[in-house]
């Protein structure tokens, strides 16, 4: 038996983004106005708090008002005002500006690296006594003798890939909390075991997903503007695939470009990562970048079912909050705010739970007061957008218009999601290839150099954190009906079949290139493919995104 180390708090976060600190600050501000200090700690997976954090990102400040109203004087990393919203339908040649929808209208927004946000955060949550150690996953849960949960279990460090200690081997630790929150972002592997365990998602519908890809590019062209945002819709992708653009630009002559599609496309020659280089080249875009320099890179998968996919958010022992909870609002491509809402909410409820009820017990305020707040009414007002565009672009559009100008949110029914996203493939053989064009390292780019602006680290002999439930349907299924859709999907060139014209061909998996974007977990139409986290402070390295 394993000795480990065991520690205790009231309250345990998993995740240092904005729902996580949001909630440890929250917490904090509650104890020590109150005089009744509560104990909090708050891991993180990646090498240092906003290693792992990618995002667009315009963000609202409202949240970060009600939490901190001096934020300005405090120093917070909110610089780039936005002045100039632009809204466009692509055809291949063209670019057509279409009125911009009023959630995003972006007056009183600011552009920012979320990356250096939850840095700011996390120096201020410290401040208050909260304890952070970045570099230790949280790898599985703590349960009491009924079942619930009692905290979280870090992950070993020094282990081989056969499972045993190495000369280096450190224990994880067990972390025991009067209550454990969890807040790791899109698709987390606890959160996804706790959904299992707990049947959390009854009753809601499938929740759907994006994959988003971006890009800091350095410029230096007439065409750079600070504090200007652009969004498009419609090429490269075709009429019945959903997705989009944002290109806005920062200080320091620095622009943020991103393509996010969704992981409800059909065809299985799609290539999302192909598809945002060929973005770049539009007539319209690409004297933006011609002469700049690409300096950073990222991918992350993003919730955009919405109100309708929200899990129970209690479960004996916790809560969900942020994007492991699912609430971006996809009308306005922004979720910071609404994660750093629902954190401060769910402090609020774990604060008065946990005066009420000191043992180990399910936190069932928390829900219907995020419901009720404004998060869940921005959520709700949204909530048909989405699942309209499964008609097609054109066909959403004017539905988006209608439900955004004419009903303003309140039509009286709330549309569905059909499917989850790894149910919507359709064999190869009923489908067109792509031909995407070759890069041309200038504008457009292959996936080994951007894997390399990434900075992706994974210790070469640890095990492997991406796991095949069967083996044999890399090729018996992914392969033979679909053609392999892991080797496109995948925005990081980890899966790759070897010797495809052979009887020998084989999956190969080179996990080291893995930047934790959660892809295959989502869009794997076998659910085939489990995404576990690897030793603390692997993965990217996201200076500024």
């Amino acid at each position: 038996m394993t000795q480990r180390d065991s520690l205790t708090y009231d309250v345990v976060v998993v995740g240092a983004g904005p729902a996580g600190l949001g909630c440890a600050i929250r917490l904090k501000q509650l104890s020590q106005s109150r005089g009744q200090e509560l104990s909090v700690c708050v891991l993180e997976k990646g090498a240092e708090v906003g290693a792992h954090i990618l995002s667009g990102a315009v963000m609202e400040p409202r949240a970060l008002s009600e939490l901190f109203p001096d934020w300005k004087q405090r120093g917070a990393p909110l610089i780039t005002a936005v002045t100039e919203d632009q809204f466009l339908l692509l055809s291949e040649r063209r670019a057509c500006r279409l009125p911009t929808p009023p959630q995003l209208h972006n007056t009183g927004n600011y552009i920012v690296s979320l990356g250096e946000v939850c840095k700011w955060l996390s120096l201020q949550a410290e401040a208050m006594g909260v304890e952070i150690y970045p570099g230790f996953a949280a790898t599985d849960l703590l349960l009491g003798a009924e079942g619930e949960v009692q905290g979280v279990l870090t992950g070993d460090v020094g282990r081989l890939k056969n499972g045993q200690p190495s000369p280096r081997f450190q224990p994880g630790m067990e972390l025991r909390a009067r209550q454990t929150v969890i807040a790791e972002g899109c698709r987390g592997s606890l959160a996804r075991r706790l959904n299992e365990r707990f049947s959390l998602s009854a009753g809601a519908q499938p929740q759907t997903y994006g994959l988003g890809l971006k890009e800091i590019w350095e410029v230096d062209s007439p065409l750079y503007r600070p504090g200007q945002v652009t969004h498009t819709v419609g090429w490269p992708l075709d009429s019945r695939t959903y997705g989009g653009s944002w290109i806005y630009h920062l200080d320091d002559r620095r622009v943020s470009v991103g393509f996010v599609v969704g992981l409800d496309y059909s065809n299985p020659y799609l290539d999302p990562f192909e598809e945002f280089q060929r973005f770049k080249t539009h007539p319209a875009l690409r004297a933006l970048f011609q002469g700049g320099r690409r300096v950073a890179y990222g991918a992350r998968a993003l919730n955009e079912g919405g109100w309708q996919s929200i899990p129970r958010l209690s479960f004996p022992g916790g809560i969900l909050i942020g994007d492991s909870a699912g609430f971006l609002n996809v009308g306005k491509i922004k979720g910071s705010h609404t994660a750093l809402k629902s954190g401060m909410i769910a402090a609020e409820s774990l604060y008065e739970h946990l005066n009420d009820t000191p043992q180990l017990s399910e936190c069932t305020l928390f829900e219907p007061a995020l419901r009720t707040s404004w998060v869940g009414q921005e959520l709700k007002a949204v909530r048909n957008l989405r699942p309209g565009f499964r008609w097609g672009l054109i066909p959403g559009l004017i539905h988006a218009a209608l439900d955004t100008w004419i009903w303003r949110g309140r039509a009286p029914w709330t549309l569905s999601h059909a499917h989850a996203d790894h149910q919507t493939l359709r064999a190869a053989s009923a489908c067109t290839p792509i031909t995407y064009p070759k890069p041309d390292g200038k504008l457009t780019f292959d996936r080994p150099s951007s894997v390399f602006l990434a900075q992706t680290t994974h210790e070469e002999t640890q095990p492997d954190h991406l796991i095949l439930a069967d083996p044999k349907k890399a090729l018996t299924i992914n392969w033979e009906i679909y053609r392999s859709p892991e080797t496109r999907y995948c925005p990081a060139g980890v899966y790759e079949i070897v010797n495809s014209n052979t009887p020998e061909r084989h999956l190969q998996i080179n996990a080291a290139n893995c930047i934790h974007c959660k892809t295959c977990d989502i869009k794997d139409p076998q659910q085939n493919i489990r995404w576990v986290p690897p030793e603390g402070g692997s993965g990217p390295q996201y200076p500024n995104l």
